[in-house]
């Protein structure tokens, strides 16, 4: 019979599959010369059928031809055996990319029953399965009666027996082989007619109590497992008995040569193997061998683990925008979970809306159209690091920067309307009086930037009316005026004394006093009346204003006087003078022109601490308000080292206080801040200085009481489930009185280890004790033992004792001897699937090739009688490697 032993893995798609083989027995009797009560017969075996196994593997993702070895027991490659019984062939199917691999056995016997396996193999990649036959004789059937009719079911030994032996006492003949010397057992065979001495042997030796064998040649034998990265040398050391000893080492029970990687050396009494570099075809089985004597252990070769050398960044876009999460991992070819909130994200969807791309250490996550939808947290995971970045997906909102303004103008001259929007790429239309404008040789459209203009040359009376711009794809729309001056001229043959005539009602807030807003051009046209034609004389202050070009200008016509700021500025604020004179007398006006623009940056922006997630922000008022009275803030934070900046609030926030949340901790962040007034939003502060998130750790796990005297009470715990990235600096152990509510130190120096004695105890007492986690952050909660502790010492009690080795390889010791047993997502382990091996001394669950399906909570739970204890792991497998884990010592102490 065959039965397969483990789950197909990686590169097998078929494996052997079950069968039953049966060989019957045929019975020979010799003649004999005289009648006598025992009869000797021999049983000649006929052979069996064929049996063809059959393994298929894929090799859509194999740079190269596998390699295939079928192997009997341990070590014996039966290519070397092919021939007429035992027959191999192979094929390929170039169509699906599967190599067939057959062997037959012709004619079945008995000398094939035994173990298999069969192993390929392909550059760094390797899988294998065994399997079994078990031959089994048909002897009853030689017994059977052709002739019974009903009965033929019954042993008739009728014809091959002429005389029956007298009955005789019942005796076990199997208890007596087992007191017997071996030199008897041919003489109890013959006597009790066992023909079969090789089957008895067999039996017999099963049925005996093997003793444990004592090693004569070994004083340490090799470890039962050891763990070596790839590309890292690992050295196996024995120690002998004879320091003249010679030792052989053997891998997958070849022998090893002295070579550059493996280096043999014996010192005295140690005997080492040094191999250097270790790649993937170094996991495998070695032994020494001294004398007759040997020790085994097996060498798994762990691939590094795959680090994210530059993490994801978070995203701020709008609807229908591109998004691009990038990293970059430490190893060229590895392989990649991308997940959004908790889904995993598939590349064989071929209706998903994401792509995936990889150049070499480069893996981007593209999302070509973003959505509402897409906004939330995007992970990504490689089997040495994680990494997060957060996308917020917004609407398309359009914010207004300048508005257009009514215009007043004459005849011949030009009228240009302007206005600024946010987005750059936003096209629009302009109307006047509900009626689209189009282009021609006197109105020109533009659109330069974020700027959209209307120009108008030689303006007529019908250009008079409202403008207004629709941007495209907004329900907004931008309106002004335009008016049409019309100069009238009277004669008076007699003199009028000058007049000014101001109408800026387009840009006055108040009297006298008019608004611009910085950058923007002002233009006030006076007319001017008076006969004969008066004098005009502009003034700043004290300071008149002749000059007729350049920024600050002044234009005269006649009845006309134009005052002309291009790209207004703060220095242009002040009061203004006009003043008109002729012969008949003078006129004149007063004018405050007021510059208004965005406030200076927030100054001093700064951190004032610290959570899980989040940070406290505070920061100064800007000095100079623009002008207009500040309506709040608004702030961004980014990961040090990164370019992109996310909005942390939409609508504006008026405190100079800020709660920054949703951050990651142990990553570094700056933050700035934005100045909002009634014209715009200033230039963005300073960047503060990085800070991190961080918190203190969770408390710590499993306080319990290791042992009591009368003054004195033993604490132990594990360190915090959580511990974060402001790391681990110690403990601090308190104490206190039952009822009382003051903890007092046990400790005035931080305890780096997970065990302490509280000394200087009063005998007696009922005590609480409690232990807190110390990092850069605080103290953690605290770790508070269930019931008080009475100080006395106690006599007769169990204590059980768990001591964990911070590379996971741990043992345990104890009588009677603990029971290991493995669970995955709380059900037993599949042993198909993964490896265990359980000793007196330790437990190592293995892994030879870890898939995704191996993903899941661990459990390994010891028991000692009524005693009890469990620990957990949780493995989340992202890359092929092989996995193993050592776990757990404990002792059981009796006082």
């Amino acid at each position: 019979m065959l039965a397969g032993r483990t789950e197909l893995t990686g590169l097998f798609v078929e494996k052997p599959k079950s069968v039953v083989l049966q060989i019957v027995a045929i019975i020979k009797q010799p003649p004999l010369k005289d009648e006598c009560c025992i009869k000797i017969f021999f049983f000649f075996f006929d052979t069996g059928k064929d049996v063809t196994f059959v393994v298929k593997v894929d090799s859509t993702n194999l740079t190269r031809k596998p390699t295939m070895k079928w192997l009997k027991g341990k070590w014996m490659d039966l290519g070397s055996k092919a021939g007429k019984h035992i027959q191999l062939k192979e094929s390929y199917d170039r169509n699906t990319k599967i190599y067939t691999y057959e062997m037959k056995i012709v004619k079945v016997v008995q000398g094939d029953a035994g173990g298999y396996r069969c192993e390929v193999s392909a550059k760094d990649k390797c899988d294998s399965c065994t399997f079994e036959i078990t031959v089994e004789a048909d002897i009853l059937s030689a017994f059977k009666r052709a002739d019974a009719g009903e009965d033929e079911g019954e042993l008739d030994f009728s014809a091959l027996l002429k005389a029956k032996p007298e009955p005789e006492l019942e005796i076990d003949v199997w208890e007596l082989l087992k007191s017997a010397h071996p030199s008897e057992y041919e003489k109890i065979a013959f006597q009790y007619g066992i023909t079969d001495l090789r089957g008895m042997l067999k039996r017999l030796k099963k049925m005996k109590v093997v003793e444990p064998k004592v090693s004569e040649a070994f004083l340490r034998r090799l470890e039962s497992a050891y763990s070596v990265n790839k590309g890292k040398k690992i050295v196996l050391s024995v120690e002998v008995t004879d320091p003249n000893a010679e030792a052989k080492w053997l891998k997958n029970g070849q022998e090893i040569k002295p070579s550059a990687k493996y280096i043999m050396e014996s010192n005295g009494n140690i005997r080492t193997l040094t191999i250097n570099k270790c790649s993937l075809a170094d996991d495998a089985a070695y032994e020494c061998v001294v004398g007759t004597d040997k020790c085994f252990t097996e060498v798994f070769v762990k691939e590094p683990p795959v680090t994210i050398t530059k993490l994801l960044d978070d995203y701020q876009v709008v609807v229908g925008e591109r998004v691009e999460f990038e990293i970059e991992v430490s190893e060229e070819g590895a392989h990649v979970i991308w997940m959004f909130e908790d889904q995993e994200l598939s590349r064989d969807d071929k209706n998903s809306k994401y792509r995936f791309k990889k150049d070499g250490k480069r893996h981007c996550l593209i999302i070509q159209e973003a959505t509402i939808e897409d906004s939330g947290m995007y992970f990504v995971y490689t089997n040495g690091g994680q990494s997060k970045g957060e996308l917020i997906v917004e609407e398309k909102e359009l914010e207004v920067l300048q508005s257009i303004a009514d215009l007043t103008v004459k005849s011949a001259e030009q009228a240009m309307f302007k206005c600024e929007v946010s987005d750059e790429k936003v096209t629009g239309k302009w109307f006047k009086d509900g009626v689209e404008v189009k282009a021609s040789d006197r109105i020109k459209i533009s659109h330069v930037g974020r700027i959209h203009r209307l120009t108008i040359d030689d303006v007529k009376p019908g250009d008079a009316g409202d403008y207004t711009f629709v941007p495209d794809g907004y329900a907004l729309s931008l309106s002004a005026k335009l008016n049409f001056l019309e100069i009238k001229i009277d004669y008076v043959p007699r003199q009028d004394p000058p007049k000014i005539h101001l109408d800026v009602a387009g840009n006055m807030v108040s009297q006298n006093t008019i608004i611009v807003v910085a950058g923007n051009k002002l233009r006030l046209d006076v007319e001017i009346t008076g006969e004969p034609a008066p004098t005009v004389c502009w003034m700043k202050g004290d300071k008149v204003l002749t000059d007729a070009e350049g920024r600050v200008r002044v234009e005269n016509r006649k009845d006309l006087s134009c005052f002309v700021i291009e790209g207004a500025e703060r220095e242009d604020e002040g009061n203004y003078t006009i003043t008109v004179t002729n012969p008949a007398g003078e006129d004149k006006a007063n004018l405050f022109i007021k510059i208004v623009d965005v406030p200076d940056p927030p100054e001093n922006v700064k951190c004032t601490g610290v959570g899980e997630d989040c940070a406290t922000i505070i920061w100064e008022p800007p000095k100079f308000d623009g002008g207009a009275p500040l309506k709040g803030y608004l702030m961004e934070r980014k990961k040090k080292g990164s370019s992109r900046w996310t909005k942390l609030n939409f609508d504006v926030y008026e405190n100079t206080t800020y709660e920054a949340k949703r951050m990651i901790e142990g990553i570094l962040y700056e933050m700035r801040v934005f100045a909002v007034n009634g014209i715009g939003i200033s230039a963005p502060s300073l960047n503060s200085k990085p800070f991190m998130p961080i918190a203190p750790t969770s408390e710590p796990t499993k306080l319990i009481v290791d042992d009591v005297t009368d003054t004195t009470c033993s604490l132990k715990w594990l360190a915090p489930e959580k511990i974060g990235a402001g790391g681990l600096d110690g403990y601090i152990i308190e104490f206190c009185k039952e009822g009382e509510t003051e903890w007092h130190p046990a400790n005035t120096d931080l305890v780096d280890r997970q065990s302490y004695t509280v000394r200087n105890l009063p005998t007696g007492e009922k005590m609480n004790f409690r232990v807190v986690a110390v990092n850069v952050a605080g103290r953690s909660p605290p770790a508070l033992l269930e019931q008080p502790v009475t100080v006395r010492e106690i006599m007769g009690e169990e204590t059980t004792r768990f001591r964990r080795k911070k590379k996971k390889n741990c043992f345990f010791t104890g009588k009677p001897r603990p029971v290991a047993t493995w669970l995955k997502d709380g059900q037993p382990v599949d042993e198909k699937k993964v490896g265990i091996r359980n000793s007196n001394v330790d437990s190592i669950l293995f892994i030879r090739s870890a898939e995704r399906e191996h993903s899941g909570k661990y459990t390994l739970i010891l028991k000692i009688e009524n005693m009890e204890d469990s620990a957990n792991i949780d493995i989340r497998i992202v890359d092929t490697f092989s996995l193993i884990l050592h776990f757990f010592k404990m002792t059981i102490i009796k006082k």
